[in-house]
């Protein structure tokens, strides 16, 4: 009796192992043989993202920030890097290029945590970065297009795509772990298209076709900002404080969107709580627009040539609650940064209402801006460029966003590893 008891057990015992592979619940491979863990990505190890710098001559970076640095001789170092000038005005929100070199100049002895570190051996780099300063040959060789001083703009860029070309490095890639800052939105004016491979570091997609510049690839940065950080901003009742309800300083003639900078000004121009200026960024006007914000409750963004411009970053390290008024705007670092816990999101239809933006301002809860305001003096950080760096600012931000990008840049490498023919092969045949 026992025995057949057994034998019943063990045929159903053997029957559900038996369904249980069929289905999949049961793998009895992991048993006999070992799951390999796979390999971590490069996000997920912790480590410093390792970059190599390209040591281009010194006309295609510090050169350009004055003759005398133009005419020293030697590679840039962290004992002779030139020190960002304190009278730059406006130039200064497209220096990223600058801030991204000195961050790598810097040999960390600070001992604080760091997000790229600089390797000598391009062998051992995840990256690879390229310390033209785009944005800065735009504003250093004209303007414009006609002008003939950007014909210095275009030499630089054809010199530097040739030295690329020829670096086994970016062969191997085609660029695409090659990251190039072009924070001015006619950087790299006319040879652009030639580098969409790569990563670029860009403020907005404003200028650039979908072909060239996607979030899948690219880094959106900051503008560095112009006006000073307030860094000693804590009043008893920092609502009463302010005294400006919506605070607007700058050009209302723009391109595209930024069109609409004059249609904002026919409609809230007469409101006694509303200061919408026109003016330009000369350094006086950057300081009166420093204490406007600082006394403004809401600090208005609308578009500039492209969807995004200085004025919001200059809002947030004002601690000017920020209100955006565009229908396609990227925001940087947006998926560590939740915007709408210190900004107000307006359409452009909803702008263009008459009344409509000023009224929801009007009757914005109190406790709701003070929590924006609080929100904003935490993240604040976040938007400061600075030399050291330091850990959690803008550059360190940067850098971070590069490492989630590589991934699909390695995929690249490897199939053209995989899909590229070997010479052998070719003989063979």
């Amino acid at each position: 009796m026992y025995g057949k008891v057994a034998i019943c057990l063990t045929l159903a015992i053997t029957f559900l192992i038996s369904c249980s592979i069929y289905l999949g619940t049961v793998d009895l491979r992991s048993y006999f043989f070992p799951v390999q863990p796979a390999p971590r990505s490069l996000c997920a190890t912790g480590r410093p993202l390792r970059v190599y710098m390209y040591d281009l001559p010194r006309k295609f970076h510090v050169g350009m920030m004055g003759r005398r640095y133009s005419k020293e001789s030697g590679p840039v170092t962290m004992e002779n890097l030139p020190p960002w000038p304190a009278r730059a005005g406006v130039r200064r929100q497209h220096s990223v290029e600058y801030w991204l070199m000195a961050s790598l100049l810097y040999d960390g002895k600070g001992g604080e945590e760091r997000e790229a570190v600089r390797v000598s051996d391009p062998a051992t780099a995840d990256a690879f970065f390229v310390p033209f300063f785009s944005s800065m040959s735009v504003t250093t060789h004209g303007h414009n297009m006609t002008d003939a001083a950007t014909e210095g703009d275009r030499r630089l860029q054809v010199e530097l795509l040739e030295i690329l070309r020829q670096s086994k490095y970016y062969q191997r890639s085609g660029g695409r772990d090659h990251v190039i800052p072009m924070s001015h939105p006619n950087a790299f004016r006319f040879l652009r298209q030639q580098l969409n491979a790569s990563i670029l570091i860009i403020v907005d997609f404003g200028r650039y076709p979908r072909t060239m510049a996607t979030l899948s690839k690219d880094v959106v940065s900051p503008y560095v900002h112009v006006v000073k950080s307030f860094t000693d901003d804590d009043p008893l009742d920092p609502y009463e404080n302010r005294t400006t309800l919506l605070f607007f300083r700058g050009n209302t003639v723009r391109k595209d969107e930024g069109k609409i900078r004059v249609k904002l000004a026919k409609i809230l121009t007469g409101n006694n709580d509303v200061r919408y200026e026109k003016s330009v960024a000369t350094p006086s006007n950057i300081k009166m627009s420093t204490k406007g914000m600082r006394l403004s409750k809401f600090c208005l963004h609308p578009a500039g040539d492209t969807p995004s411009s200085c004025r919001l970053f200059d809002a947030i390290v004002s601690h000017c609650v920020p209100v955006i008024v565009s229908d396609k705007i990227e925001l940087p670092f947006e998926d560590e940064v939740d915007y709408t816990k210190f900004s107000i999101f307006f359409s452009m239809k909803e702008a263009l209402e008459p009344g409509y933006l000023v009224n929801q301002l009007r009757q914005f809860p109190k406790a709701r801006w003070v929590e924006m305001w609080k929100r904003l003096k935490q993240v604040s950080h976040h938007y400061e460029f600075q030399y050291p760096p330091k850990e959690e600012d803008a550059i360190y931000m940067i850098w971070r966003q590069v490492k989630h990008k590589l991934p699909g840049a390695q995929l690249a490498v490897h199939r053209n590893r995989r899909l590229k023919i070997p010479d052998w092969w070719r003989r063979k045949k």
